[in-house]
């Protein structure tokens, strides 16, 4: 059956929380234009922005604040105040700085199975903020690899896996997003472990694999090395 030998991590809202800060930014944003549009009206017209802005300037905060400034101009018809713009920009720069809360059961997780396999952390988004958290979350030690990535998509995944010397019917991803860190490893025949985040980013949806014989699902990372041991 392919136990595992690679188990890779997802970082944000898998190891620590993240999509709470740009719910408050949003939240924020929000009120800086509620003169100009109903909060339903922005939160869809940043959405669509968001998405058409990932193949201009990807994933993390530095997109999100770009795809606000894109937005506040759409909804004022080119008449948003300077100051409006300003405290977009600084509501970016303090997500840049926000501290680093770990889930529950991250660092015991991780621990728990890193002596009998490789344990990598597989996380897409901007390169210094990564690193950044990455640093001030205290786990950097406990992973045997480090790959930030523009996208997660299967052929991306395939070739972290075998770069790292492992087939990809032997590797496992855990992590809160289907979209990105379930889905593309199921494609390339390894184990997807979904660990639900409260909050998700609608980008991230997908629909639940819940038929696919290497799919699991777990309520937290507590429940992870059990299920891991149960592969082998």
């Amino acid at each position: 059956m392919n136990a595992p030998t690679i188990v890779a991590f997802d970082a944000d809202d898998t190891l620590w929380h993240n999509e709470r800060f740009f719910r408050l930014t949003q939240d924020r944003f929000t009120r800086l234009l509620g003169d100009h549009a109903e909060a339903e009206h922005l939160h869809e017209a940043l959405l669509a922005a968001e998405r058409r802005n990932l193949g201009r300037y990807g994933f993390g905060v530095k997109g999100f604040t770009l795809s606000m400034i894109e937005t506040a101009i759409e909804v004022t018809e080119a008449r948003v105040p300077a100051r409006v713009i300003g405290e977009i920009l600084a509501a970016g720069q303090e997500m840049l700085d926000h501290p680093i809360e770990l889930l529950p059961q991250a660092r015991e997780a991780i621990e728990a199975l890193a002596g009998d396999h490789a344990i990598l952390l597989i996380t897409k988004g901007d390169l210094l903020d990564q690193e950044r958290k990455l640093a001030q979350s205290g786990l950097g030690d406990l992973f045997d690899g480090v790959e930030i990535v523009s996208d997660k998509t299967p052929a991306v995944y395939a070739e972290i896996f075998a770069r790292h010397g492992h087939a990809a019917e032997a590797a496992l991803m855990v992590g809160n997003s289907l979209r990105s860190d379930v889905v593309p490893v199921l494609a390339i025949g390894g184990w997807g472990v979904h660990v639900p985040h409260e909050l998700t980013w609608a980008v991230e949806e997908a629909d639940l694999p819940d038929r696919h014989s290497r799919f699991r699902a777990i309520d937290d990372l507590g429940a992870l090395a059990p299920l891991v041991a149960s592969l082998s």
